[in-house]
């Protein structure tokens, strides 16, 4: 399915940088983006460049005070606020910070315009998905939180029923926590459960509060959940809210940090699963909004071999442009001798390469049975959203 598309970036991403040593780092963007261009599926005109966003964008995902401390410690570079969660070991104090961050939010803010305006059908912001970021405080690599500015700048500028589909393997905290009392957003969130993982919030009890009561869902899989678990689950719940919500645009957060060889997450997934992911939010998007469809990037902490093949294949399915077999020969080399680890040869990954998970029967009930309850929970929002 061919579509008009739109790949939002700027080589000033590559400056929202915590340091080298940081697991957050936007020399995943620089390699993915060669990865588009030398397998022949990201065009010159598909580019749009991104302005950075205004104090009076921000103010509606933040508060004043912090948007001043963001500025402070912006200019000197080095002094840390921990209150603001600036300067902890996550989320590092870094010169300039500020407009590197307002950027990254322009970008989204520029994809949902375009989308909603009817310019493009999809568009890519691969630098945004900071879904952590809190409005008084920064929060797991995240200062200024894009999707909950782009999601406020649709329904101020055309009062859209918004749907948020998050992927990454951690809780979309910051994003569920600004829509918990609002009923025309629509906050779904599958990653793996907080009893392991940071943030240790996303549990299916988490539906809302007042107005917003049934509008948040979370689908929290068991660690070293697999391929097979994963599509299940997921098929098993998001189409059947998204549906029910009738959203007028949809924005996903597509953080790859759910693949077995991430550092930072206990997931098992393999390329397979965001394969199906991608296809079936992008059928979403034309069934229920007229292929309104914001994509956001996200986590994604194994820079070379999971992150470019993942988000090659969303912006495959985007665009409707087959990506080859195997990666180009001349990227492997070129990268893997940065990499220092031998590169996968092929986008989809072949599943026999991973070690079996030794309790996947016991991992797959877990999951099944907190499906079950998440939709048992679902019957009073489903009714509600028709």
């Amino acid at each position: 399915m061919s579509s008009k598309v739109g790949f939002i970036y700027s080589q000033a991403y590559e400056e929202y940088s915590f340091g080298p040593e940081h697991p957050f780092n936007s020399r995943r963007l620089v390699v993915t983006l060669d990865l588009l261009r030398r397998s022949g599926i990201l065009q010159k005109e598909d580019l749009f460049e991104p302005r950075a966003v205004g104090r009076r964008d921000l103010l509606s995902a933040h508060s004043s005070s912090y948007i001043d401390t963001v500025q402070r410690l912006s200019a000197a570079g080095s002094e840390p606020d921990l209150e603001h969660g600036l300067g902890s070991e996550d989320t590092p104090v870094f010169q300039h910070m500020h407009e590197a961050s307002a950027l990254v939010v322009g970008g989204s803010v520029l994809a949902a315009k375009l989308v909603m305006e009817g310019r493009l059908e999809h568009a890519l912001n691969m630098g945004g998905g900071l879904h952590h970021a809190m409005r008084d405080k920064a929060s797991g690599f995240c200062i200024y939180n894009d999707a909950v500015v782009a999601i406020s700048f649709l329904k101020q500028h055309y009062k859209a029923r918004v749907a948020y589909i998050d992927i990454d393997a951690h809780h979309g905290d910051g994003v569920q926590a600004a829509f918990y009392c609002d009923p025309n957003v629509l906050t779904i969130s599958v990653h793996e459960t907080g009893r392991y993982l940071f943030p240790g919030t996303g549990f299916e009890e988490e539906r809302g509060i007042g107005e917003g009561y049934g509008y948040s869902a979370n689908l929290p899989l068991d660690a070293f959940t697999e391929d097979d678990s994963w599509i299940k689950s997921f098929g098993a719940v998001v189409p059947a809210l998204v549906e029910s919500f009738r959203p007028d645009i949809i924005i996903t957060q597509n953080g790859c940090d759910g693949h077995i060889l991430d550092p930072l997450t206990h997931l098992c997934c393999t390329t397979r699963s965001y394969d199906a992911a991608f296809r079936l939010l992008h059928k979403l998007a034309h069934r229920l909004c007229n292929g309104k469809l914001v994509a956001l990037g996200g986590g994604g902490y194994d820079w070379y071999r999971v992150v470019p093949r993942v988000w090659a294949m969303l912006w495959s399915e985007l665009s409707g442009r087959d990506l080859p077999e195997e990666l180009p020969p001349d990227w492997l080399t070129d990268w893997g001798q940065e990499a220092r680890v031998k590169l996968p040869e092929q986008f989809l990954d072949n599943p026999y390469m991973f070690d079996a998970v030794p309790r996947r029967a016991e991992i797959e009930d877990k999951n099944e049975r907190t499906v079950q309850r998440l939709l048992s929970g679902a019957v009073y929002q489903l009714n509600k959203f028709v």
